[in-house]
C-alpha cells in the first residue's frame, strides 16, 4: 500500500495541486491589502481626532460657550382654569415661569413684549385638561410649546428655554 502512496501523480491531479497554491497566494495577498487599508484608516482617524482634540481653536470656543452665565428673567404667576373634565369640577393651574435668555440684553427686549407673552401662555393654558399634564411626558410637551409661543411672541429674538419654578394642579 506505500507503493499506491507513493505512485507518481497524474497529470490532472498535478494541475488541481498547482491550481490550489496559487489560489492560497492570491487570498493571502487580498488579506494583507485589506489589513494594510483597515490599518490605514484606523491611523488617520486616531490622527484626525487628535488633531480636533489637540488644537486650540475646539478648547478656546469651548471656554467661549463656558464664560457665558445664564440670564434669567421670572414672569409674573399665572392662574388659570382648566378646560373641564365632564364631572363638574373646576380645576385650576398656577405656574411659575422662569425664561432662560441667551444675553442680558435680550431682557430689555423681551419686558415690551410680555403682555403679549402673558396672553400667549393664557390662551394656550386654559384649553388644556388635566390630563395633559401628567406625568413628566406631560410637562416636556407643556415646557415645549411654551418655549415655540414665547419665541413667536418675541420673533427674531429666541429664548433658550422656558423653565418651572413650581406647577400646582388642583
Amino acid at each position: 500500500m506505500a507503493e499506491k502512496d507513493a505512485a507518481p501523480k497524474t497529470d490532472a491531479e498535478a494541475e488541481e495541486g498547482a491550481e490550489k497554491q496559487p489560489a492560497k497566494k492570491k487570498f493571502s495577498l487580498k488579506m494583507t491589502i485589506v489589513a494594510g487599508v483597515a490599518a490605514l484608516l484606523v491611523l488617520a482617524g486616531g490622527g484626525t481626532g487628535a488633531y480636533f482634540v489637540f488644537s486650540g481653536k475646539d478648547k478656546s470656543a469651548i471656554s467661549a460657550a463656558q464664560a457665558k452665565p445664564a440670564v434669567f428673567l421670572d414672569l409674573p404667576d399665572v392662574l388659570v382654569n382648566l378646560s373641564g373634565t365632564g364631572d363638574g369640577r373646576t380645576q385650576y393651574l398656577k405656574m411659575k415661569i422662569v425664561l432662560e435668555l441667551p444675553q442680558q440684553e435680550m431682557v430689555a427686549q423681551v419686558q415690551p413684549v410680555l403682555p403679549r407673552v402673558l396672553d400667549a401662555f393664557q390662551t394656550y393654558l386654559r384649553e388644556l385638561r388635566p390630563t395633559d399634564l401628567d406625568g413628566s411626558a406631560g410637562l416636556y410637551r407643556l415646557k415645549e410649546e411654551l418655549t415655540r409661543r414665547v419665541n413667536a411672541s418675541i420673533s427674531p429674538s429666541k429664548v433658550n428655554a422656558v423653565l418651572f419654578k413650581e406647577i400646582v394642579v388642583q
